[in-house]
């Protein structure tokens, strides 16, 4: 069945009642709850993803999601247990195998998510039961959350921030410049594979809300959009988790009152928001050019020097003898 043709609730403008009437379902409520976790914990892991310039491995994470919640049905287990699974999983493989240069790595991840990809289809194939089929895992829903899970996915995201709040600073520090962090002591590549780890865990949380293939949505648009506003890392992350909760939050209120999925509303007010961002930029970058433009000089014209009279004094022959006398004589 699409789910363009089912009956969504009316919007009646009246925002307290409309709240009232969609917070007054444990289904809503628990949606959420998850949305509210995996936002924050998504921003905090997504805003070192872009600043380390790993979003294409934290593509084939997510991606990998898809065969862990087709596999974990196949067995006859919660989709939950399989997302977590085997994104860690893919996680430790990668950080495991990957070379030393972009080359390498671009490589393996790109295999090993063209193999998974093409494996969640074959256990979608093989699994004989009612399943709705991978529009839900690939693009999500907020319909199902149970609390079991909203506990689940918030145990999970309160470890991923402990960790990441004890390895911030030197993981910092490996990003901005790893050779120099390196020749101070500072552990880079277990640092790198701490981090793979955390993301494979925000990726399984945040792919239960936006879907398998729009994790972006809340792991990488935001933290791009606050990285393009402001260079601050520590206003740069906290504006990474206001503009993840927002979008979170607005993407569940417009699902509720339409019939499309989730993933698609809170993708286009995250995706706005960055355009919003490159646009003050854009902006900014344009008046700074024309204020420090230089004005054109103008030639300064020649000084012209007044005529002044001046008195020359002459001397005059004397008859010898006679004391010698001048007289002045104009010119």
């Amino acid at each position: 069945m699409i789910l363009a043709e089912t009956d969504a609730p009316a919007w009646s403008w009246n925002l307290l009642a409309d709240f009232q009437e969609m917070w007054s379902y444990p289904f809503m409520v628990n949606a959420f709850r998850a949305g509210a976790v995996v936002a924050v914990v998504s921003a905090a892991v997504g805003w070192f993803v872009v600043l380390r310039r790993q979003t294409f491995a934290a593509h084939t994470v997510s991606v990998v999601a898809f065969p862990g919640a087709a596999g974990a049905v196949l067995l006859g287990v919660g989709a939950v247990y399989g997302y977590f699974t085997l994104c860690v999983a893919a996680a430790l493989v990668i950080a495991a195998l990957r070379g030393d240069g972009d080359h390498e790595e671009s490589a393996l991840t790109g295999t090993l998510q063209a193999f998974l990809m093409a494996s969640g289809f074959l256990f979608i194939a093989l699994y004989k039961g009612l399943l709705e089929g991978p529009q839900t895992i690939l693009f999500g829903t907020f319909l199902g959350i149970t609390s079991s899970q909203v506990t689940l996915l918030t145990v999970v995201g309160a470890a991923v921030l402990a960790v990441l709040a004890v390895i911030g600073r030197p993981l910092l520090f490996a990003s901005v410049d790893p050779q120099v962090a390196g020749g101070r002591g500072v552990p880079v590549r277990a640092l790198s594979v701490v981090f793979l780890v955390l993301l494979g865990a925000a990726t399984a949380e945040a792919s239960q809300i936006t879907g398998t293939l729009l994790v972006f949505a809340l792991m990488v648009i935001p933290a791009a959009t606050a990285q393009t506003l402001t260079a601050r890392p520590a206003l740069s992350l906290a504006l990474t988790v206001l503009l993840a909760f927002a979008a979170t939050w607005l993407g569940l209120t417009v699902a509720y009152y339409s019939p499309y999925p989730l993933g698609f509303f809170v993708t286009s007010i995250a995706f706005a928001g960055y355009l919003l961002a490159l646009g003050r930029r854009s902006l900014h970058e344009v008046l700074s050019r024309t204020r420090a433009r230089p004005r054109p000089r103008t030639r300064p014209r020649p000084r012209t020097r007044p005529r002044t009279r001046t008195r020359t004094r002459t001397r005059t022959r004397t008859p010898a003898g006679a004391a010698p006398t001048t007289r002045g004589v104009s010119v």
